[in-house]
């Protein structure tokens, strides 16, 4: 894509699974590419792999250093770092504020860091790995359900407020990916996701996709457009079939909550 040949890309929780799968696509692509993580040896070793730049640390707080690494500027920007928080309604304050700090609020900053200049020269681009559950939900995981809800909002209202300012925003969407944050879903993940579960190079294959069509959608898994639909069409009906699933989940021992795990960002 001509686009992204010669552009600097960030790519957030690129140590592993979907992260390392951007990075790789966008420096095979040609990009100039920042590989961020929490853990600085995986950085280190995916940029080492792509002959890209590592910048270690936390996703709300590299976009100067990345920028500076970049030569001073962020075309395309990733915001693929995530908190894959399982807990119910009554889980408790930290497990609620970290999910909103790691899931919503670090794309938040990134925005506040990178629009100004962008609007100034009329293009930018922002990607949020959200997950299908944030179009959808995810049983088990309240906290992680509704802060993905939060990113796609977010995301949304970027591409409404700036697309006519040269600002192009795609929000990533897949369910069941193969990655540590799947594996640390537990009896939840198996249940739903494990059985369509694709490998992160997909997730990348249909961003670029969405990116030549200019799509601010992003779905892995293009029956999640149904199930969307579904959910917008009869609200009631879909409740009650999650409902069963969510019993199906008891059932077999769910129920009481698979901790938490900072993986690559699509928790699916």
């Amino acid at each position: 894509m001509s686009s992204v040949h010669g552009a600097g890309v960030v790519v957030t929780g690129a140590g592993g699974g979907i992260g390392a799968a951007l990075a790789r696509r966008f420096a095979a692509e040609g990009a100039r590419v920042v590989v961020n993580d929490l853990d600085a040896e995986k950085a280190k070793a995916v940029a080492a792999e792509i002959d890209a730049v590592a910048v270690p640390g936390d996703a709300s707080l590299i976009v100067d250093d990345a920028r500076e690494a970049l030569g001073g500027t962020v075309d395309i920007y990733c915001a693929n770092a995530g908190l894959g928080s399982a807990g119910d309604a009554l889980s408790g304050e930290d497990v609620w504020s970290a999910a909103w700090d790691v899931n919503v609020m670090a794309h938040v900053r990134a925005g506040r860091a990178l629009l100004p200049g962008w609007l100034e020269r009329g293009s930018g681009r922002f990607v949020s790995t959200v997950s299908a559950a944030g179009l959808l939900t995810m049983i088990g995981a309240a906290p992680y359900s509704v802060t993905k809800h939060g990113a796609l909002a977010y995301a949304e209202w970027l591409s409404l407020t700036y697309r006519h300012r040269g600002l192009k925003v795609h929000a990533i969407c897949p369910q069941g990916v193969r990655t540590d944050m799947l594996t640390a879903s537990g009896t939840a993940g198996e249940l739903v996701l494990t059985p369509t579960a694709i490998e992160p190079p997909a997730v990348a294959d249909a961003l670029f996709t969405a990116m030549a069509e200019d799509r601010f959608l992003v779905l892995p898994h293009p029956e999640v457009a149904g199930f969307h639909q579904a959910r917008a069409g009869d609200p009631d009906r879909w409740l009650a079939t999650m409902n069963r699933v969510q019993q199906k989940w008891e059932a077999v021992g769910g129920g009481g909550g698979a901790g938490s795990d900072r993986g690559d960002g699509a928790g699916e």
